[in-house]
């Protein structure tokens, strides 16, 4: 017998993971792009605060337009994948952002915490390496693109 999880528990993580993100990041996440990209990922962690995960997710998919290999608007993006029951979207998305910021300390907590519960949830879903073994990959070959 499989443990089941229940939505409202997975629910309150997720939120959880999120507010930790944004207040850990603050307004540095947001910086570096331009208005729309600030507006963008600031209207979506004030949806995602408000449990409203779906248009957080639009707004961090409209900021991923405008920045695409931002580690933090990828976290967040994945963390509202998760949040609207998107698993596989999630996971890709985290990958996406591995690749991107292999060194994000939020990144690889949050990155952890889902594979986690992923593989609670799909305990026969494969992923392609633990967490640590996703982030050692990622900053080996970040180090071998560097030396061609």
């Amino acid at each position: 017998m499989r443990p089941r999880v229940s939505w409202r528990l997975a629910a309150a993580f997720v939120l959880l993971t999120v507010l930790v993100a944004c207040s850990s990041n603050g307004s540095k996440a947001v910086t570096t792009g331009g208005p729309s990209t600030s507006s963008e990922v600031d209207f979506g962690v004030s949806m995602a605060k408000r449990g409203l995960w779906a248009e957080a997710l639009f707004r961090f998919q409209q900021a991923d337009m405008d920045r695409p290999n931002d580690p933090e608007i990828l976290n967040n993006m994945a963390v509202a994948y998760e949040a609207v029951g998107q698993f596989e979207e999630a996971l890709e998305t985290y990958k996406r952002a591995l690749q991107a910021g292999p060194s994000n300390s939020d990144l690889k907590r949050n990155y952890s915490a889902f594979i986690a519960f992923y593989q609670s949830y799909r305990p026969d879903a494969e992923t392609d390496a633990s967490p640590t073994e996703e982030s050692e990959a990622v900053e080996s070959s970040s180090e071998s693109e560097g030396a061609k």
